[in-house]
C-alpha cells in the first residue's frame, strides 16, 4: 500500500508540473497562465475537481513511448461559478503545445457527455498547436469525436468557448460551434490554415495577428463575440456572461434581485429620438434607461454596430435585447446584422430567454455587395429565427420600421407577443419621399409648382402613413406609450407573458436558410 501511495504521489506531482518549470516560464513570459492558473481564476474557490488527471496517451511511434506526462495535454473536470456547477476542460501548450491526442479528446468528450447527462454549462479554455501529428488518424477522430459532441449539445447545455492561445486548423471548427468564442487581443489566433501556408499557397505574406487575431474576427469576420485585453478581463468577462444564461435548456435564467422600481419612469427618454426623422442617436441610451441599474452586457459589440445584441435585467430578469443602432448605416439591416442577430436570437430561444426588440430600421442596406452577398437569404435567417422563436417576445418601434425589414423585426405578424410603439414610430412600406415619387410622380410632374406639389403630398404620406396609428387602428400595435414608460411597460409585458407556452409544429428539424 504505501507503495501504491508514494507512486500516486509522483504521479499527481508530474500532472501538476505539466511540461516542467522551464516551459511554464515560458508560458508566463508570453504573458499567458497555465491551464490550471487559468481553471483556479475561472472557478469558485475550492470547488475544481479533476478528472483523469492520469490519463497519457498511447502512442508508440516517433519515441513517444518515452515521453509520456500524467494528464497528456488537458485538464479537464468540474467545478462552480458563482456557486453554479459548470464543466471544464483546459488545454496545456506546456504538454506537447497542448497538441489533441486520441486520450486528450477522450477525456473532453468524458466532461461533455458528463454536462450532458448532469445539465450544466462546458466551457473551453483552448491554447493548443493543433493535432498531434505522431497520431495521425487518432488525433483527428479525436477532433471529429468532440465535434459530434459540440452539435449534439447545442441548445441543450451553453458551451462558450476562450481562446487563450493558437487554435488552428481543425481545432477550429469546435470552438465555432460553442456559442459563444471569447478571445485576448495580441495572444490569441484562429485560422484554418496559418501564414507559413497561405505564403506557400498564394504567395501573400500576413501576420498571425492580421489573419486570425482577435480584434480581425471580432470586427471583421464575426467568428468572435468578445475581445479582451487581458486573460484576467477574460475570465471576469465570462463569469459576467455566464450569470446571464440557464443551466441548461429546461431551466429558467438566473433571477438577480434589483432595488431598481419596476415602475420607474424614463423622463429623458422623451427627447431620447430626434424631431428630424433623419438624425441618428444611440440606441444604446434607450437600453441603458431601461435595464436594472443601467446595466447592459454587450454582446459582438465590434461586428456588424448597425445591430446591438446583448444581455440584460428587467426586474431581476435575463432578458435578450435586439436593437437597431440608428448611429451605424441608419440602423439598416445588411449581411452581418442579420447574421449576428439571428444567431442571437436563436441562442434566447433556446435557453428561455425572452427576447425584447427595439427597432428603428429605414430597410435593408441597398447595394450590389449586398445583393451578390446575399442578403436575401441572410435577411431571411433573422426572419426565420424570430419566427421560430417561442419564447416571450416584446418589440418596440422607436422611429422607422420600413418595409420588408418592419416585417423582419419581431413584427406582430412573426409571431411577436406584445408590439408597442412611441409617438415618433413611422410605420410603412417605404419613407414619404420615395413613397411620393411613385404613388404621386404623374400629380407632381404635372403640377404647377412640382416642388411643392411634392412637399404637400410628402405631408400627407407622413400624416397618414408615418406614424403609429395606422397601425395601432388594425391591431398590428397594441399600444403606443409615451417614452418615459418604456421600463414599465416592458416589465409588465414580460411578467404577463411569464407563464407562456407555445410549441412549433411536429418536425425533425427546420431548414432555416443557412
Amino acid at each position: 500500500m504505501s507503495d501504491n501511495i508514494r507512486r500516486l504521489e509522483e504521479l499527481n506531482s508530474q500532472a501538476l508540473l505539466g511540461g516542467g518549470e522551464a516551459r511554464i516560464d515560458q508560458q508566463h513570459d508570453k504573458g499567458k497562465y497555465t491551464a490550471r492558473e487559468r481553471i483556479d481564476r475561472l472557478l469558485d474557490k475550492g470547488t475544481f475537481v479533476e478528472l483523469d488527471k492520469l490519463v497519457q496517451h498511447r502512442c508508440v511511434d516517433f519515441g513517444m513511448d518515452e515521453k509520456r506526462i500524467p494528464g497528456d495535454g488537458v485538464v479537464t473536470g468540474y467545478g462552480r461559478v458563482d456557486g453554479r456547477l459548470v464543466y471544464v476542460f483546459a488545454q496545456d501548450f506546456t504538454i506537447f503545445g497542448g497538441s489533441l491526442s486520441g486520450a486528450f479528446a477522450r477525456k473532453i468528450c468524458k466532461v461533455m457527455d458528463l454536462a450532458m447527462r448532469t445539465g450544466a454549462p462546458v466551457i473551453g479554455l483552448n491554447d493548443s498547436g493543433g493535432a498531434r501529428i505522431q497520431e495521425g488518424v487518432e488525433s483527428l477522430a479525436g477532433y471529429a469525436d468532440i465535434f459530434l459532441r459540440n452539435t449534439l449539445a447545442s441548445g441543450v447545455v451553453p458551451q462558450i468557448s476562450v481562446i487563450l492561445g493558437p487554435c488552428a486548423g481543425g481545432a477550429v471548427y469546435s470552438p465555432a460551434i460553442t456559442d459563444f468564442i471569447w478571445m485576448v487581443k495580441e495572444t490569441s489566433y484562429m485560422f484554418i490554415t496559418g501564414p507559413d501556408v497561405i505564403k506557400t499557397v498564394t504567395s501573400e505574406t500576413v501576420s498571425k495577428e492580421e489573419l486570425g487575431g482577435a480584434m480581425v474576427h471580432n470586427r471583421v469576420s464575426g467568428v468572435a463575440h468578445f475581445a479582451s485585453d487581458t486573460e484576467d478581463d477574460a475570465i471576469a468577462g465570462l463569469k459576467e456572461l455566464i450569470s446571464f444564461v440557464p443551466a441548461n435548456n429546461m431551466e429558467d435564467p438566473p433571477f438577480v434581485a434589483t432595488d431598481d422600481p419596476s415602475d420607474r419612469e424614463n423622463t429623458e427618454l422623451r427627447d431620447t429620438v430626434p424631431v428630424n426623422p433623419n438624425k441618428p442617436y444611440d440606441m444604446h441610451e434607450i437600453i441603458r434607461a431601461v435595464v436594472d441599474e443601467g446595466y447592459f452586457f454587450d454582446v459582438q459589440e465590434h461586428f456588424a454596430p448597425n445591430i446591438i445584441i446583448g444581455f440584460g435585467r428587467l426586474a431581476g430578469h435575463s432578458v435578450g435585447f435586439v436593437a437597431n443602432q440608428p448611429a451605424h448605416l441608419a440602423g439598416c439591416l445588411d449581411i452581418n446584422a442579420s447574421k449576428k442577430a439571428a444567431r442571437f436570437v436563436r441562442f434566447c430561444d433556446a435557453f428561455n430567454i425572452p427576447i425584447v426588440t427595439l427597432v428603428d430600421v429605414p430597410g435593408f442596406l441597398p447595394g450590389t455587395d449586398q445583393e451578390h452577398g446575399g442578403i436575401i437569404v441572410n435577411g431571411a435567417k433573422l426572419l426565420y429565427a424570430y419566427a421560430e422563436a417561442t419564447v416571450p417576445k416584446v418589440t418596440l418601434i422607436t422611429r422607422k420600421a420600413y418595409g420588408g425589414a418592419y416585417d423582419v423585426m419581431a413584427s406582430k405578424h412573426i409571431r411577436a407577443d406584445i408590439n408597442l410603439a412611441y409617438p415618433t414610430a413611422e410605420i410603412a412600406v417605404m419613407g414619404p419621399e420615395g413613397a411620393v415619387n411613385i404613388v404621386y410622380h404623374r400629380e407632381i410632374a404635372s403640377a404647377e409648382d412640382p416642388a411643392q406639389a411634392k412637399a404637400d403630398y410628402v405631408t400627407k404620406y407622413r400624416d397618414t402613413f408615418a406614424t403609429p396609428f395606422k397601425a395601432a387602428e388594425l391591431g398590428y400595435i397594441d399600444e403606443i406609450i409615451f417614452p418615459e414608460q418604456t421600463r414599465q411597460r416592458l416589465i409588465s409585458s414580460l411578467e404577463m407573458l411569464g407563464n407562456k407556452r407555445q410549441e412549433n409544429p411536429p418536425k425533425k428539424h427546420g431548414n432555416i436558410p443557412l
